[in-house]
């Protein structure tokens, strides 16, 4: 999966490993990963939006493509970082690279596809030159 790296303007929230997230194997389940990609992306946007736009326009997922790189074990640090790609139409992309904390080793990145609904009608909804600079820290 080609995708551009992540840079200082990018958002990130950190993570620590818990049992719970620990699969048969004794690494963190694939499941794991997609709710920590989820969770920077619902992060980010709140970081972005105000209520009001929130109301406005709402996100669903259309489509994840994860690569795993290494695994991730309990009690260790992690740090989802997130960045918005191209958007065309009602869709969006985002990236998400999720790496140790500690040795800033990269476990898995990710591309999702993401669709802007209207808030009201939940009907797809073009992703505007507004939400664009917004989603790109431009406002």
């Amino acid at each position: 999966m080609s995708q551009p790296h992540p840079n200082e303007k990018d958002f990130s929230i950190a993570f620590t490993v818990h049992k719970s997230d620990i699969d048969e194997l004794g690494h963190v389940n694939n499941v794991v990963y997609v709710r920590w990609m989820q969770e920077v992306a619902a992060a980010h946007w709140d970081s972005l939006a105000s209520s009001e736009i929130k109301q406005k326009y709402v996100w669903v997922v259309l489509r994840h493509e994860i690569d795993y790189l290494s695994a991730a074990f309990e009690n260790d640090s992690i740090t989802a970082t997130t960045w918005v790609g191209e958007s065309n139409g009602a869709r969006s992309e985002r990236f998400v690279h999720i790496t140790n904390t500690k040795s800033g080793r990269l476990i898995a990145k990710a591309k999702t596809t993401w669709c802007m609904l209207d808030g009201a009608t939940l009907k797809p909804k073009r992703v505007d030159e507004e939400v664009v600079k917004l989603l790109n820290g431009q406002v």
